[in-house]
């Protein structure tokens, strides 16, 4: 779900971003080189109009950062390893900082060298939008897949009480296109991230995204990411309540999501996640290993192609895949700048001021 620009919105240069958010990162500790990765992973985010994902979260990171709940070094050790395959203790860093080191040195250096890579990460924290991850991967020229549990928001179908993570399941897979295929999802309708989007803009959510504790519709959003702390409002799981339109299927994907990040590195699940000490898991495949590159991209772009060009419902001018939205918004926003809503500029003016770092410089 995209939200438009508000009326006013202040358009910031991708490099402005991407200083300032490093900046605070090195306000609170973080080394340098980490602080680039993190605020790598969070630029991307919004170059592609994933706003729920990208600096609108800081805040999240610099409270854990001064709280001293989230360490400011990733101190990334191997638990055990196998020829392609390993379990990596992120330190209880920077969830970004450990994923990105995770994929280059583990999950992609293993595909290479055996084909498959599958890596099982713990006590690690939120890692930003998945989809990053396949991307790096995708680069390679490989397949790639990243999984990750978070903390409690979503109800089991016919239920109300939030106990899984949104869960999200990111694939991706290189093309001939001018982009890769990039199917990234949260196993709800929404995400958290979202709620807090719509909070930031201002306006309610649609009806029937959210239930409260006797299966209400919930739409304020202030009240909902106070009632998710409180158990008292829910996310719905993709398909929506109960099974009539597949709820049970977006139910079972967040199952096998927590299963594929807490079972495979003994680490906290369900209500025990708390958005520190979370689990990952990253996954890489060399399609080389079946098929020439070359002909692996031809017939993945030829796939996408002949979905584009199929049937269109009335009134649609064109067919979308995964990933060619993001895309393009990612080549609009390097360069009209990144909105954002005036009221939320404020509050990065008053976190720049106490992180004595220099205010958002405005484009234009």
């Amino acid at each position: 779900m995209y939200a438009q620009p508000v009326a006013n919105s202040v358009y910031v240069a991708a490099p402005e971003l991407r200083r300032f958010m490093e900046q605070a990162f090195e306000s609170l500790g973080v080394p340098a080189d980490e602080a680039r990765i993190s605020a790598d992973v969070l630029l991307e985010a919004d170059l592609r109009g994933i706003d729920t994902h990208g600096i609108g979260r800081l805040s999240i990171y610099v409270g854990r950062l001064q709280a001293g709940t989230q360490a400011p070094t990733s101190a990334i050790g191997v638990v055990e390893e196998g020829p392609g395959t390993a379990l990596v203790d992120g330190g209880g860093g920077m969830g970004h900082v450990v994923s990105t080191k995770v994929m280059e040195k583990f999950v992609i250096k293993k595909a290479k060298e055996n084909g498959i890579a599958g890596i099982a990460v713990r006590n690690s924290s939120h890692f930003g939008f998945a989809g990053y991850y396949p991307l790096m991967a995708a680069e390679h020229g490989m397949i790639g897949m990243a999984f990750t549990n978070a903390r409690p928001s979503i109800c089991p179908t016919f239920g109300t009480e939030p106990m899984l993570g949104t869960n999200p399941i990111a694939f991706g897979a290189p093309t001939d296109l001018d982009f890769p295929f990039l199917f990234d999802a949260a196993t709800s309708i929404i995400q958290r991230g979202t709620v807090e989007l719509f909070e930031r803009i201002e306006r309610p959510l649609p009806e029937g995204l959210v239930v409260g504790p006797e299966g209400e519709a919930l739409s304020d959003p202030t009240s909902i990411l106070a009632g998710m702390l409180k158990d008292q409002a829910a996310l719905l799981p993709l398909g929506g309540r109960g099974e009539e339109k597949g709820g049970h299927k977006g139910y079972g994907l967040a199952i096998m999501v927590e299963i594929l990040s807490a079972a495979l590195q003994n680490g906290p699940y369900l209500k025990q996640v708390t958005g520190i000490g979370m689990g990952h898991f990253l996954f890489a495949m060399d399609v080389t290993r079946f098929v020439p590159l070359d002909v692996f991209r031809s017939v993945a772009g030829n796939i996408l192609r002949d979905l584009r060009n199929s049937r269109k419902e009335p009134g649609q001018e064109r067919i979308y895949v995964p990933g060619e939205k993001e895309h393009i918004m990612r080549k609009q926003r390097l360069e009209t700048g990144v909105p954002l809503p005036p009221g939320f500029v404020k509050k990065l003016e008053a976190m720049a001021d106490d992180l004595g770092i220099a205010r958002l410089e405005p484009k234009g």
